[in-house]
């Protein structure tokens, strides 16, 4: 759908991303000369009233806000269809999300973003709301002066996308999970019967503070690996400070996000005595950070001829659905037992900080032999103990640093991990229309598989249709595939296998295709059959 030429009285120049619910663009306010953002409902829900109202409670929960640390909302209206669109101050500088893609920030720098944040979600927190949805894509960043390039480390932080923030005067009635993997306090995946508070924020941000000075996203409540464990020179107050705040009890964070940014500031300050000159964030070499900036630097392959190797991104994007639902390995292990919860939400992406490392490739296809292009393509990571082999059409780019199954409720780990796409910077936006592959792999422990499938089966997409569940076994392995359609256009299938051997490394495989049933079923079953990991212990990595 081409794009619309103006929405309201505001001339529209380019899509900023989209959500299950909403897409937003930016445009130019002709009458104040100045770019906003502008946020419109998705048609395919613009007969759902609740969606509706939701939407436009965003909207005015942003309006009653009114702080400085918080997205400002300048307009709202409805298009000749009768969707509601507002209009928004437009955070030019990204999100941390897109800083993140490029590796963790210098530490003062990370606890300046992270107060920026708590500042903001204090405001929120005085004008009787409670955000629910603290990640680094929903905390946005803006040139000081406006639009433009901008030294890093100056510019303001805001919180934004309000979407599951409800007012806190209610909040004893909230009892529906909600909120992103890694980032959801315990409550917020099990709602006491007295509800939630605005400490589930404070457990979001000292999430926040453990993605931005780790690199990685925490684990399951009450099973966070220390930060030191994964950056030995953090110092301690930091480290202290992010393992409060993400306390499995409320009553041992720290109790108000005002409380936690004074935190953060202070322990910046006395950091700031001991780090010598060239770890301050305002450093003369420090990068300019531009208008927008696109996660991954790859350019955009010609879709024919098929490029020789895909195009290298430098960090690993690892696809997550956005809530697991608790995952209890004292449950029987029968996969039909498993109730899971059924959640509104969408995908959402786990961006890694590894940098990306080149991948080995090599044709094959039954046509190859006879001169023509080849029909799949076989990849490996650095390492070799991970090979997947792929549609020709899908091998454009490639994104390999690993990932951490705690994103979808298993314990923390560092394993391999690779995702193949059409076009990896997109991989995260459910419109996009990109075709592609994750695959990483899971410790399976005890060669107990039914963690890993508990674990797939509890996870939800938003806007999706329920998905068919079949057993898979078949070449070197066994376990589970769910399908959903009906997914912005594409289907979306997950995996969870464990070895037919009896091995202890298993894989999770999430598998993006356009909506054509053979088609993307032969995909599958390509990239299923072709998935081959080498046991724990015994890489092949290539001399």
């Amino acid at each position: 759908m081409p794009p619309p030429q103006r929405i309201g009285r505001y001339l529209v120049q380019r899509r900023l991303g989209s959500g299950a619910f909403a897409v937003v663009w930016l445009a130019q306010d002709e009458r104040l000369q100045a770019p906003v953002a502008v946020k419109v409902l998705a048609d395919n829900w613009a007969g759902r009233l609740d969606i509706r109202e939701r939407f436009l409670s965003e909207a005015r929960l942003l309006r009653q806000a009114g702080s400085g640390g918080v997205v400002q909302v300048y307009d709202i209206g409805e298009l000749e269809d009768d969707r509601p669109y507002f209009v928004m101050e437009y955070a030019d500088a990204g999100t941390v999300e897109d800083l993140l893609m490029a590796g963790p920030p210098p530490l003062a720098e990370a606890l300046r973003l992270v107060a920026g944040a708590a500042t903001g979600v204090a405001a929120l927190h005085a004008a009787g709301i409670v955000h629910r949805d603290i990640k680094p894509s929903n905390v946005l960043l803006k040139s000081p002066g406006g639009p433009g390039p901008v030294r890093a480390g100056t510019e303001r932080v805001l919180v934004a996308d309000l979407g599951l923030a409800k007012n806190l005067a209610a909040s004893s009635g909230l009892t529906v999970v909600a909120g992103s993997a890694g980032y959801m306090a315990p409550e917020q995946s099990d709602p006491p019967p007295e509800g939630i508070d605005a400490r589930v924020d404070v457990y979001g941000l000292g999430a926040l503070l453990y993605h931005l000075v780790t690199g990685t996203v925490p684990g399951p409540p009450g099973r966070v690996l220390p930060p030191a464990e994964l950056r030995p020179d953090l110092p301690a107050p930091v480290s202290a400070l992010a393992l409060r705040a993400l306390a499995p009890a409320p009553d041992d964070r720290p109790p108000h996000a005002a409380d936690f940014a004074r935190e953060l500031e202070t322990v910046r300050t006395r950091l700031a005595d001991t780090v010598p000159p060239e770890g301050v964030r305002e450093r003369e070499d420090e990068p300019l950070r531009g208008v927008r900036p696109t996660p991954s630097p790859a350019p955009q392959a010609a879709p024919t001829p098929v490029p020789k190797e895909p195009t290298p991104v430098p960090a690993a994007p690892t696809p997550v659905p956005a809530i697991p639902t608790p995952v209890r390995t004292a449950q029987p292990p029968t996969r039909r037992r498993l109730r899971p919860r059924h959640l509104l939400v969408t995908l959402t992406v786990l961006a890694l900080a590894a940098a990306g490392t080149a991948l080995a490739l090599r044709e094959t296809g039954d046509d190859s032999s006879a001169g023509k292009s080849p029909t799949a393509r076989r990849i490996a990571d650095a390492s070799g103990d991970l090979r997947l082999t792929v549609p020709a059409a899908w091998a454009r780019e490639y994104a390999d640093g690993g990932w951490d199954p705690a994103a979808i409720g298993l314990p923390a780990a560092k394993e391999p991990g690779v995702t193949v796409a059409t076009k990896v910077s997109d991989w995260s936006d459910p419109d996009s229309g990109v075709n592609g592959v994750f695959a990483g792999a899971v410790d399976l422990g005890t060669k107990d598989a039914a963690p890993l499938t508990a674990a797939v089966e509890s996870l939800r997409h938003g806007g999706c249709r329920e998905p068919k569940e079949e057993e898979w076994d078949e070449g070197e392995w066994k376990g589970v595939v769910r399908t959903w359609t009906g997914c912005a256009g594409h289907r979306l299938s997950e995996a969870a296998l464990a070895p037919r051997d009896g091995g202890t490394r298993g894989a999770y495989v999430q598998i993006r295709c356009a909506e054509d049933g053979d088609t993307c079923d032969g995909a599958t079953k390509k990239v299923l059959n072709g998935l081959k990991l080498a046991p724990a212990g015994k890489s092949t990595a290539r001399p």
